[in-house]
């Protein structure tokens, strides 16, 4: 008499939880932070660097904001706050939506499918670095929320990661100080130019996104 042939189980679909929706509202409101701190940050960056770095603490802004005399306490803890409550919410998004998330990226925020690939493969043989590296990416945030990153091990690397960018973008604006200071100067004589063609940039990436 042959052995029974054991029958895996089909895995159990996945539930979207009560919260779901919390995150998408919390996700497009700091789009809509980035996409006015991308219009305006050519004024803001000399008239209200601390109200720049709130609406997108982005690689660019946190050099300016620094060349432009923003307080070290405040560059740390706007810095702190903006990249992790992004990388929180991504994360928590990618925990409720699971399979959509990859769609959602390529469809509308201008990610390609080769990109979003090469995360997944980096977090299945190095979950550990690619957090704290990627720090600032949503994308990699929203797979960390799929793959269901413990929450101690996710803050812990996050942590890492935040603090290291923040040093590293503080080291480059003081090795550049004098580059920084100059184009800070360029852009308060030509700022609303500068502005004009930011909304515009902004208006055509958007534009651009939501035919895709």
């Amino acid at each position: 008499m042959s052995d029974a042939v054991a029958v895996e189980p089909e895995p159990t679909p996945h539930v979207r939880p009560n919260w779901a929706p919390l995150t998408l509202a919390a996700f497009v409101a700091l789009v809509i932070c980035s996409n006015i701190a991308s219009a305006v940050w050519a004024r803001w960056v000399n008239t209200n660097p601390e109200g720049l770095l709130l609406l997108s603490s982005r690689n660019r802004y946190l050099a300016l904001t620094l060349a432009a005399g923003v307080s070290l306490p405040f560059y740390v803890a706007i810095g702190f706050l903006r990249i992790g409550s992004v990388f929180i919410v991504c994360h928590l998004v990618g925990r409720a939506y699971r399979d959509d998330v990859a769609g959602w990226f390529t469809k509308y925020l201008g990610m390609t499918k080769e990109s979003i690939f090469a995360f997944e493969r980096g977090f299945d043989k190095a979950e550990w670095a690619l957090i704290p590296f990627f720090a600032g990416s949503n994308i990699v945030a929203a797979l960390s929320g799929v793959r269901q990153t413990p929450p101690i091990k996710l803050v812990s690397l996050l942590a890492i990661g935040i603090a290291g960018r923040l040093a590293l973008m503080w080291w480059l604006a003081r090795t550049f100080e004098d580059q920084l200071v100059d184009f800070l100067g360029f852009l308060q004589r030509y700022q609303w130019w500068a502005v004009g063609i930011s909304v515009g940039l902004v208006l055509l990436v958007n534009a651009r996104n939501l035919r895709r």
